[in-house]
């Protein structure tokens, strides 16, 4: 491995050979797990010179990082077109929150998109609230409304497509130019495509985070976030990380450096799954919808398919049903998915979800049409296991509900 910075290569091979600079490498293929709290000098001189560079790559104090945390940021920044660095955190959320206090002081006002993950939501009208910044919810498929709302100033927007839940694509470079023609940040969860399917920063975005624990982890074993931005926004982001103390573990580091070398290969079977699946979904009587993107049809097939370049394995479905309590039985019934949060590892996943509980201004699509009620939905991940027995599982347990 020469080191050099495989920029110019395609995604697959840029997730194989990004980070691995020799002099963090040595003679291996992986970089070593470093452990350390204390960096030590040869010289007073020689610590007094580390203390005047803040970078990636010199030994200083280990809450700075060692070459495990430093390969893994760079393989990340490496891999997002347009980043100048990447930030690591010790989990998703606190990725979310590091982008907030970079960009966001009191007095500041946030747009939102209603389909954001829920503690991004909670982190609106909590931890900010209480910090004096006014967030606001916006339909992120009606651009007319979201530009009504920049009547008065704004300070960052921020964006998450697909929406989470309920899968809804939202055109993210006109949002993202309207954004900066009003001089506000525009921020991103791209955890559900990751660089591998979206780039967000050449799309318009200012700064993109995604949960490492999701598709970049892989193995479900392991909390990490990452924050990529151009060098203004890097710069800041790094900042307020190291005022807050951040740091991620080395070994936690090397999990998920291991587990982003073979992201492109698990992504791709995982997507394919996951529409071989949802098509077959569509089909079955139990089912009012599918909510899947990477599907023709799909109100948000078109811009899907124009911005992305992957998918993953991440979608939902409506029952046509009237039970509540019936998205319950279905998960309860499944033998080969597991019941619980989080999405991107090996297994596959199922969650019973009320997506009307996190919306402020949009209405559901689990709603049908003139009715106040909301038929029940799940979530599914899609894992790494042979789509025809996921099938023949989903098949069996909809069969269930026939005589129920």
């Amino acid at each position: 491995m020469s080191g050099k910075d495989p920029k110019n290569t395609r995604p697959a091979t840029r997730v194989t050979q990004a980070g691995r600079r020799p002099e963090w490498t040595g003679p291996v293929v992986n970089t070593p797990v470093w452990r350390a709290s204390t960096h030590l000098y040869e010289t007073e001189a020689d610590r007094k010179l580390a203390g005047k560079s803040n970078a990636d790559g010199g030994f200083f104090y280990g809450r700075r990082g060692a070459p495990t945390q430093w390969s893994l940021a760079d393989a990340l920044t490496q891999i997002e077109p347009g980043a100048h660095g990447t930030v690591l955190y010790p989990s998703g959320v606190a990725a979310i929150a590091g982008c907030m206090l970079a960009v966001l002081r009191p007095g500041d006002r946030l747009l939102m998109t209603d389909n954001a993950y829920d503690p991004t939501r909670s982190m609106a009208s909590g931890l900010l609230k209480r910090l004096g910044v006014k967030a606001e919810f916006f339909d992120p498929l009606d651009i007319g409304a979201y530009r009504a709302l920049f009547d008065e100033p704004v300070r960052a927007v921020w964006l998450e497509s697909p929406g989470s839940l309920t899968m809804e694509v939202c055109d993210v470079p006109a949002f993202a130019a309207v954004a900066r023609e009003n001089d506000a940040v525009t921020m991103i969860d791209n955890t559900w495509a990751s660089p591998l399917g979206f780039s967000p920063l050449e799309h318009g975005c200012d700064i993109t985070m995604m949960s490492l624990s999701k598709h970049v982890g892989g193995h479900s074993d392991l909390m990490m976030g990452s924050a990529s931005a151009g060098e203004r926004w890097y710069r800041a982001l790094r900042r307020t990380s190291q005022q807050l103390g951040q740091v991620v573990s080395p070994d936690d580091a090397a999990l998920a450096a291991r587990g982003l070398r073979t992201m492109a290969i698990r992504l791709e079977q995982s997507t394919a799954s996951a529409v071989e699946i949802a098509k077959w979904l569509r089909q079955q009587p139990q089912i009012a919808s599918v909510l899947c993107p990477m599907l023709e049809g799909d109100p948000g097939h078109a811009i899907w398919s124009r911005d992305f370049t992957g998918g993953c394995g991440l979608f939902s479905f409506v029952l046509e049903s009237d039970d509540p309590q019936a998205c319950g039985r279905v998960v309860d019934e499944l033998e080969h998915f597991g019941i619980g949060y989080s999405w991107g590892g090996f297994e596959s996943l199922a969650l019973p979800i009320v997506p009307q509980e996190y919306r402020a201004v949009m209405a559901s699509p689990t709603q049908p049409g003139g009715d106040t009620g909301t038929k029940p939905a799940i979530r599914l991940s899609i894992g790494l296991e042979d789509p025809q027995d996921l099938i023949a599982d989903l098949a069996q347990t909809l069969a269930k509900m026939d005589h129920k």
